[in-house]
């Protein structure tokens, strides 16, 4: 083993250290308040089947579908036919039944804002007693839910929707990967097959209303045998992904008509993509050697990609920049009054949308929740609901600014940590991003996608060997695992 790989290792044993300063750093939440915890244990200790106005639909095979290991589990679903189209029915975990407002759980909830993911564990909104155990769609036990009820015509058009709260009781904890090798060889049950039918329905129409998605890669820490050292997978996701994806997107835009009816919601929102970051993206693209013709809009263009392939891989990891300017928008609260909010939708989803399903893991959604629970009880929406619409937005745009730092500062250790045994090696790269300097005649500072290891770098040279969607070859002259930096310089 060289010097460099020795040093190397040592750098990746001390990463859970460095990670833990991280959080120190920007200040993630890893304990809870004892009265929340106190709170949230003796929620959870409640008998399920006490609450006789729940409708019992335990008869009905929900199943979850999550990555491996997952503990809170959001979501469960049940597909069938119904005549000509389909029949969705959709149990979303009631985290509401077990956080009284203005306690202390819902404080600690607010102060959070949502669960904070790192390559070293997760950080939840909620105690684990609750989002790993009692409120948790877990297999082959009651649970409280709020199942959603949704109607869709043969070409997938919404036709009904409605929700309510219900008992519960999934079958299975199911995996991404069992079920796409079950549905490709043939295996899967005919509750299974139809998801990829109806998430292929549903994605068609939202590509036709304008609306993107894009398989964006997934970025996995694998550690050594002997663990001392880490590196950065890349897994692109599979079909069933995606299609599980639009059962959730389907019941958001069902909750934002519910909200609309009701005259009171609070509707997640996503800018138009602006022109020139689309033009600075088909110079990627260029870059990368993807042929998107001129005519071809993003949406479809995104989706014919093959993320298996480098190229399109990074690709995709810068295409996630496109859409900016996330946020929430509330209506039919003390601040906003009546009237619904003119022109708030989601622009790559290409609708109005409502977070609703992820209750255990994002704030906003047991919020949502209640909203579309009270309209379809006929009830009027919850005072503690109301009141809290207004601060909601700068909440999660707080909660989400923290979870993306952690992630992306988590991002940049391990990328010094992969790069650390690599210093003196060149590698092909694509310019996607130019900073101009302060002073005139300094070298611009630009960013750059290097396909193999996929990572995204900063590296300073002249203007005109810099310029968005041209192809380089940068070295590696330095790297800082503890500054989480890599240096490099133009070949």
């Amino acid at each position: 083993m060289s010097r460099r790989a020795a040093r190397a290792g040592a750098a990746a044993t001390g990463a859970k250290p460095l990670l833990a300063a991280l959080r120190t750093e920007l200040e993630i939440p890893e304990s809870y308040d004892p009265a929340a915890l106190a709170e949230a244990e003796e929620a959870a200790s409640r008998p399920v089947v006490d609450d006789h106005e729940r409708a019992d639909l335990r008869e009905i095979p929900f199943v979850t579908l999550d990555p491996p290991g997952s503990k809170d589990l959001d979501q469960a679903f049940h597909l069938e036919r119904a005549g000509d189209g389909y029949r969705l029915r959709y149990a979303i975990a009631d985290v509401a039944s077990y956080v009284t407002p203005g306690g202390a759980l819902d404080a600690e909830t607010h102060r959070r804002g949502v669960t904070y993911y790192g390559p070293d564990g997760r950080f939840g909104l909620h105690p684990p007693v609750l989002s790993e155990d009692a409120a948790s769609l877990l297999p082959g036990v009651d649970r409280r839910a709020a199942v959603w009820d949704i109607t869709f015509d043969g070409e997938g058009v919404m036709t009904e929707a409605s929700v309510a709260r219900a008992l519960v009781r999934s079958r299975e904890q199911l995996e991404y990967a069992a079920v796409q090798e079950a549905l490709d060889d043939g295996s899967a049950p005919e509750m299974l097959t139809l998801l990829p039918e109806i998430g292929a329905l549903r994605l068609d129409l939202q590509i036709t209303r304008g609306g993107a998605t894009i398989e964006v890669p997934e970025q996995e820490v694998a550690v050594s045998e002997n663990g001392d050292r880490f590196r950065l997978d890349y897994r692109a996701p599979l079909p069933v992904e995606e299609h599980n994806a639009q059962l959730s997107l389907a019941a958001g835009i069902a909750a934002a008509q519910l909200q609309r009816s009701a005259g009171v919601g609070l509707w997640r929102t996503l800018d138009p993509a602006q022109d020139r970051d689309v033009a600075a993206l088909r110079r990627v693209a260029r870059g990368l050697g993807l042929e998107w013709p001129r005519s071809m809009p993003y949406g479809v263009f995104a989706r014919g990609l093959d993320v298996r392939s480098p190229a399109a891989a990074a690709f995709a990891t810068e295409a996630t920049r496109l859409f900016r300017g996330a946020g929430y928008q509330p209506f039919g609260s003390p601040a906003t009054g009546p009237g619904i909010p003119a022109g708030a939708s989601h622009s790559a989803i290409a609708a109005e949308y409502a977070h609703v399903t992820a209750p255990l893991r994002r704030l906003v959604d047991r919020y949502g929740t209640e909203i579309a629970l009270a309209h379809c009880a006929g009830e009027a929406v919850p005072s503690w609901v109301t009141d809290a619409l207004d601060a909601l937005p700068e909440e999660m745009a707080a909660a989400s600014q923290k979870a993306n730092a952690y992630e992306r500062s988590s991002l940049d250790l391990l990328e010094a940590l992969i790069m650390a045994p690599r210093v003196g090696r060149t590698y092909d790269a694509v310019v996607v991003e130019t900073t101009s300097p302060k002073q005139a005649g300094a070298p611009v500072r630009a960013t750059v996608l290097v396909s193999q290891p996929a990572l995204r770098l900063k590296v300073s040279g002249p203007r005109e060997q810099l310029r968005p969607g041209l192809r380089v070859r940068v070295t590696v002259v330095a790297v800082d695992v503890a500054a989480r930096t890599v240096e490099l310089e133009l070949a």
